[in-house]
C-alpha cells in the first residue's frame, strides 16, 4: 500500500483492487455522480477492471488517490490530480459518500494534493472545473483559493473553470 499523502484525519494512498466494491458503491449513487458527467459502474467487475486499468500514477506520477479514514481504515472517497493532455493542465478533483459531505473531508484532502502539486509536483498551476450548479464544490474550491476564470461547457455540461497559479500558492 502506497501513502501519498496525511492529512489531519486522513491518509490518500494510490487505489488498491480491494477498492472496487466501495468505488462501485460511491459512483452508484445519484447524488455523488450529478454533476459529474460520469455513468455509475455497471458491476463491481467493472469497477475492478477501471482501477487495474488506471495508469495516471505511472503516466505522470499523479493521479487520483483513495482517502481513508485514519482511525478504521475505510474508503470514503478519492482526491486527486488528474492531468489532462488536450488542455494541457492538472487539476484537482474529489468524490465522497454522501454520509461524508459536509465535514470538511473534501476542503482537507483537496488542499493536500494542491500541496503536493506545487511542492511536489512543481506544477505552475492547478485548475478544476465544477458544474455551475455545483454549490458544495464550488465551495470547496474557493476555500482551496482557486479562482474562477471562466465559464465553460466540460463533459457537455455547463461549468466553471478555476485556477490557483504557483506565484499565488506560495504568497498565502
Amino acid at each position: 500500500m502506497k501513502v501519498i499523502c496525511e492529512t489531519p484525519r486522513t491518509y490518500l494512498r494510490e487505489f488498491l483492487l480491494s477498492d472496487a466494491e466501495s468505488f462501485y458503491q460511491l459512483n452508484l449513487d445519484p447524488e455523488v455522480i450529478r454533476y459529474t458527467g460520469d455513468a455509475p459502474f455497471k458491476s463491481v467487475a467493472e469497477a475492478t477492471d477501471f482501477i487495474a486499468q488506471y495508469d495516471q500514477y505511472e503516466k505522470h506520477g499523479y493521479g487520483r488517490w483513495a482517502v481513508c479514514l485514519k482511525e478504521d481504515d475505510s474508503f470514503i472517497g478519492f482526491c486527486g490530480l488528474k492531468y489532462h493532455p488536450e488542455e494541457e493542465l492538472t487539476e484537482v478533483g474529489f468524490r465522497f459518500f454522501r454520509n461524508r459531505w459536509n465535514q470538511g473531508f473534501a476542503t482537507e484532502t483537496a488542499k493536500a494534493c494542491i500541496a503536493l502539486g506545487f511542492e511536489d509536483f512543481e506544477l505552475a498551476a492547478i485548475y478544476a472545473h465544477a458544474d455551475r450548479e455545483n454549490a458544495g464544490s464550488i465551495r470547496v474550491l474557493e476555500k482551496c483559493g482557486l479562482n474562477f476564470v471562466k465559464p465553460m461547457v466540460y463533459d457537455g455540461q455547463l461549468a466553471n473553470l478555476y485556477c490557483l497559479k504557483r506565484q499565488a500558492y506560495e504568497t498565502n
